[in-house]
């Protein structure tokens, strides 16, 4: 009998000392057989008693199939697998109960073949349709069943045993151990990998927690933990994890598995007690700890339950297969963080670390690697002020994706500012640009350096932009009115040749207004694979145009994203805001200590209430700025620097810090957890929000409309 069709509860398991013996046979019996094939019990072949008795005595889901009709009598636990259908399946026939199934193939031919021919049939993994509980959705469960023959006592085959047994969780692990390997596959830092484990040791094992520890390279270990019914949503997926530090003496049992590279499993006791750190870690009673198994990264993983628990063969042979995978994946991302830290170090080293403060020009820029993180990149930006007191601003790229092309960037942009800070005219800085790059070409024994620069001279008393470009994008200007409206275009800038090539380019001096914000840009920003430059370059436009503010950080961050899909290439962005009104800046170096963020809510509050800011533009921004300062404690553990910046249109605020950890990942979260409610609430409460990579660690930052707040 198929045994998998009906609503099955989850089955009970017998405490030590249940019956399972006379009673269970009683219960049997007492059914009402005179008026089946089988007739009353009394009348009963000696062996077909035996075969009964086995039935009802046995732990396991046992039928017999009687008879030509294979009318069916079974025990306990093949109830159970019938659901709904007992008790009223005794005594009816198995093609009747299993009407829906019968035909399928591996079902009824397979019974009837066994008792017309004697032939059994062992089938280690099959699917049906199952339905559990009260539910009304039916699953595919997946059972291990085997079919004999039974004979009288003079050697006729009288009915069919069936012995079913559901092996759906122990299939449903093998297959998790498949799906972890795809995810580690696509895993890139410790932090990935850390994600991933924890997920699949929880979905997997349903411990009470998990956790993962790694060894710190230079002494020490950290470690991270999810404890089952934690909520987590969006954020916290992309979220750095919460690791926590501990000495190379550490003695967890995770830790003492790491070290020795042997597993350790206990039963029932207190495996953390000596190291428990809250009430999570006291009331882990049962711990399965396993080496990682690599030579590169020493670590482990945890699995612990709340309950005596014990493992079996099958399950300590699955978690370390589980530990060999998440060890190997591990060891990758070790050796990527260490060569992507290399290359991006060198890259952002080549670039400005702090960008010109003007009371009238606002400048930022963003940069951001490609897809190959490990290569360091030619694209760069800058930003300076020249003798005369106007600006000089440039964004540039060089061809190539390794250490050579990040050196040739790092000499264009020296030798472009050297220039300009000799005669500021754009085509003269391009000019002499265009016979270095000639003469690095000629060093190298090499005529394919591909070098593209815009460079542009702003003139704040005089309200004019002077630009010229060699081979590079033309650059995007936002334009705004009083109104409050805005419109973006692109500027005609005369298309000169590549740097390199001999050319001289033109220049064009337009007006540049109290209002405008520039926007020069790599083509990573708008160049994707089966789509053409224009559906990139007007997708741009139509975003910056659509921009809620001019405000060059929150432009950066519309420029970076504005083009769906993925690119291979760097991305450099730089934008300049001509300002309406000066605004007022003041900042505080938040030292890391657990009190920093009561200090900068209070610092700010009164920095914000002297500058007369609307209350509720107030309150919005301590509370995001609190929970910035908290996740830059948590997740880069330095000190860091917190800036506000008002101006009447807006207030901006940014909080770098000087971790090398990584970047906190933009999500938008509908719903917020314990963790993911800091950016749940930046959000929520302010008008656009983003995050910059700077030579060491990441700057988070946040605006807030003010004019509609002053309105209200």
């Amino acid at each position: 009998m198929p045994g998998t069709v009906g609503r099955v509860p989850t089955p009970a398991t017998p405490g030590p000392g249940a019956s399972t013996g006379s009673g269970a046979v009683a219960t049997v019996l007492a059914h009402d057989w005179a008026g089946t094939p089988l007739g009353p019990p009394e009348g009963w072949d000696v062996a077909v008693r035996a075969v009964v008795e086995l039935i009802a005595a046995s732990p396991m889901p046992m039928a017999l199939a009687y008879g030509d009709d294979l009318v069916l009598l079974y025990n306990a636990g093949y109830g159970e697998l019938l659901g709904t259908k007992h008790p009223s399946a005794l005594g009816r026939p198995a093609a009747e109960v299993f009407a829906e199934i019968w035909a399928l193939p591996g079902v009824g031919a397979v019974i009837e073949r066994c008792y017309r021919q004697g032939v059994p049939f062992l089938e280690k993994e099959s699917t049906l349709p199952l339905v559990r509980g009260h539910s009304a959705t039916v699953e595919q469960a997946v059972f291990t069943r085997g079919y004999s023959p039974v004979r009288d006592s003079v050697g006729r085959i009288v009915g069919v045993l069936t012995v079913a047994a559901e092996t759906t969780h122990v299939t449903e692990q093998l297959q998790s151990l498949s799906e972890v390997a795809a995810a580690l596959a696509g895993t890139l830092t410790l932090d990935d990998v850390a994600r991933v484990a924890l997920r699949y040791a929880i979905t997997t094992f349903d411990p009470d927690q998990a956790s993962f520890v790694v060894d710190e390279g230079g002494g020490g270990w950290r470690m991270v933990r999810r404890v089952r019914g934690e909520l987590l949503d969006e954020a916290d997926e992309r979220l750095p994890p919460l690791w926590r530090r501990a000495p190379a003496d550490w003695s967890s049992p995770v830790v003492q598995a790491a070290r020795s590279g042997g597993p350790s499993f206990v039963r029932d006791g207190q495996p953390l007690r000596d190291t428990a750190v809250d009430r999570h870690d006291q009331k882990v009673r049962s711990m399965a700890a396993l080496p990682l198994g690599t030579s590169v990264v020493r670590g482990g993983l945890a699995v612990g339950y709340q309950i005596p628990h014990t493992w079996s063969p099958a399950e300590r042979a699955l978690l370390a297969a589980s530990a060999e995978l998440i060890g190997q994946a591990a060891e990758r991302a070790r050796r990527f963080e260490t060569q992507h830290g290399t290359a991006q170090l060198l890259q952002r080293s080549m670039l400005p670390e702090h960008l010109p403060d003007l009371p009238r020009l606002r400048i930022a820029a963003r940069y951001d690697p490609g897809v190959d993180g490990n290569a360091a990149g030619g694209d760069f930006y800058d930003a300076f002020l020249l003798p005369n007191g106007a600006l000089g601003v440039v964004l540039g790229d060089v061809a190539g994706h390794d250490v050579q092309a990040a050196a040739r960037m790092g000499q264009v942009r020296a030798a472009l500012r050297a220039l300009a800070l000799a005669d500021s005219a754009p085509d003269t800085v391009l000019a002499g640009l265009d016979r270095l790059v000639s003469s690095l070409g000629v060093e190298a024994g090499t005529h394919e350096l591909f070098v593209t620069v815009v460079f542009g001279v702003i003139d704040a008393e005089r309200r004019e932009l002077t630009l010229a470009s060699s081979g590079h994008p033309a650059p995007l200007i936002r334009r705004g009115d009083p109104g409050g409206r805005s419109h973006a275009e692109y500027l005609d800038v005369p298309a000169g040749p590549p740097l390199g090539l001999g050319g001289r380019p033109g220049t064009v001096t337009v007006p540049f207004r109290p209002g405008d914000t520039l926007l020069l840009f790599s083509d990573g920003v708008v160049e994707r694979r089966r789509h053409s430059l224009t559906v990139g370059l007007t997708t741009l436009r139509d975003a910056v145009a659509k921009a809620g503010s001019g405000d060059p950080r929150a432009l950066c961050a519309v420029a970076t994203a504005a083009v769906p899909g993925g690119t291979e290439d760097d991305v450099a962005v730089l934008a300049v805001e001509h300002a309406l009104k000066p605004s007022r800046s003041a900042s505080m170096e938040m030292p890391a200590e657990p009190t920093a963020p009561s200090r900068v809510r209070h610092w700010m509050t009164g920095q914000l209430t002297d500058w007369q800011v609307a209350e509720s533009v107030i309150g919005a921004a301590v509370l995001c700025t609190s929970e910035l300062t908290t996740n830059a404690l948590l997740h880069a553990g330095t000190a860091a620097r917190v800036e506000i910046d008002l101006s009447p249109e807006r207030l901006l605020v940014s909080v770098a810090d000087s971790g090398t950890r990584g970047t906190v990942t933009r999500a938008r979260t509908d719903t917020l957890s314990s963790r993911g409610r800091g950016l749940g609430l930046i959000e929520e409460l302010s008008d656009a929000w983003g995050t910059d990579p700077s030579v060491r660690g990441s700057t988070v930052w946040f605006e807030i409309r003010t004019r509609n707040a002053d309105a209200a």
